[in-house]
């Protein structure tokens, strides 16, 4: 069993804004149990209390206790609770202790002491059931964000613990890799494992959960039971700022556009194709894991990297953050320093009360949308954007998709690679299929 008992937890870094107050919360083994909430609302600080890493990891004020099977997490040093969970961060790339494929997925064995024919074995079993015997023996930091969190997710599936924690893992899956995550899930639920997972992308989990915890404000607002999560609708989703649990394929959307005037993009050894990007239009770049999307950006940016005329959010925004405030962020980007546009900039993305906060005490999605206000503010007229949406709640994922539409309607060119077939829907004017 897996308890929180009248938990509260601060941040020392926001040790005024308390994170987590007076949580109970009991998962009996064997439960797949949903957690969901906006942006900041507290589901990976729940998983961080889960795995140890808080308090050992991340420092601030901890009352309560966190139990599994009836030891005090807290009081366990990590090595202890490695044994007994495995989890999957929201950035896959912070867990990785090695620099290939196969050497990751045995080291949680290895480091248990586990004999190596049974750790091979184990990896084996783990390659076939994720279908990931391309991405063996490959340099994980030569991989793409999908193909990294698909190696991550099948680093706790060799280590076999009997509780499973997963933070956003599928934020930067493709449809058909989600699917497939959905597919081990279950696999894991019927081998009685238990499983608790922080995810705004509902569809692919809503109805195989046995349970869903609404989160907001650091406490439990609503615990629905599978006949609640049967009853519920989008509609009634939406009215929590929740997103939708029906999703499409985005290479099933259809989108074009008139081409007016075009921005031509060099050719580039990886791309036989010629490659016209409509100007003033919001292009979706989609594909599979590992099709190109991203080296497309970055070829982008270095065949106008004269012209100053692009900027780019890249998938993991923890790059491209340097200053010790939010509001500094959006000021440095500025062409001109205006604190005024700054914090109007950042109440479009419900910032603003966060702009003397550091960027790095954020959640992945706050941080997200800094790196998508200081694009806004930097006044370059092309902006492109790497899976900006993936950590986002619905209600933020509109407030970005409506930006968006405004930065077009003052003239800005917009490429969004991304496999958020919602924001595709809300803005995209036009798609760009990679195979």
């Amino acid at each position: 069993m897996t308890e929180l008992k009248d938990v509260s937890f601060s941040y020392a870094a926001a040790p005024e804004k308390g994170c987590i107050k007076h949580m109970d919360l009991t998962v009996p083994d064997g439960q797949f149990l949903l957690l969901t909430g906006g942006s900041g609302c507290g589901k990976s600080t729940v998983i961080r209390l889960l795995n140890g890493l808080v308090p050992h990891f991340f420092e601030g004020e901890l009352s309560g206790d966190v139990l599994i099977d009836g030891r005090s997490v807290p009081k366990m040093e990590l090595y202890e609770t490695a044994a007994m969970q495995g989890t999957v961060f929201q950035n896959p790339r912070a867990q990785f202790f090695t620099v290939d494929t196969a050497g990751e997925l045995a080291f949680g064995c290895e480091n248990q002491g586990i004999p190596e024919a049974e750790i091979l074995s184990r990896i084996d079993r783990t390659v076939e059931r994720f279908r990931i015997a391309d991405l063996m023996d490959r340099n994980i930091f030569a991989m793409s964000g999908g193909e990294k969190q698909k190696i991550a997710c099948a680093s706790v599936d060799t280590a076999q613990p009997p509780l499973i924690l997963l933070d956003e893992p599928s934020a930067n899956l493709d449809y058909a890799s989600t699917m497939k995550l959905r597919e081990i899930i279950k696999l894991w639920k019927a081998e009685g494992r238990t499983i608790i997972a922080a995810e705004h992308r509902l569809y692919y989990l809503w109805d195989i959960a046995d349970r869903a915890l609404l989160i907001r404000d650091g406490s439990i607002a609503e615990d629905w039971s599978r006949a609640d999560m049967d009853a519920m609708t989008n509609e009634k989703l939406a009215k929590h700022g929740l997103r939708s649990i029906h999703d499409t394929d985005p290479a099933a959307i259809e989108r074009s556009c008139s081409r007016g005037e075009v921005f031509s993009v060099k050719p580039h050894k990886r791309f036989t194709f010629p490659t016209e990007i409509p100007l003033h239009e919001i292009t979706a770049v989609v594909g599979r894991n590992g099709a190109g999307k991203t080296t497309f950006l970055r070829h982008m940016c270095r065949s106008a990297r004269r012209s100053r005329r692009i900027f780019m959010v890249m998938q993991d925004v923890d790059h491209q953050l340097f200053t010790d405030s939010v509001l500094e962020e959006v000021l440095i980007s500025l062409p001109d320093e205006d604190e005024g546009k700054a914090r109007e900039i950042l109440r479009s993305l419900d910032l603003e009360d966060y702009a003397d906060r550091h960027p790095m005490s954020l959640s992945g999605g706050q941080k997200q949308r800094v790196a998508i206000a200081c694009a806004a503010a930097s006044g370059r007229d092309i902006l492109l954007f790497d899976e900006p949406t993936s950590g986002l709640d619905y209600e933020h994922m509109q407030q970005t998709a409506q930006l968006f539409g405004e930065l077009r309607e003052q003239g800005r060119t917009i490429l969004v690679v991304t496999h958020d077939s919602e924001l595709i829907e809300a803005c995209c004017t036009n798609i760009m299929r990679l195979e």
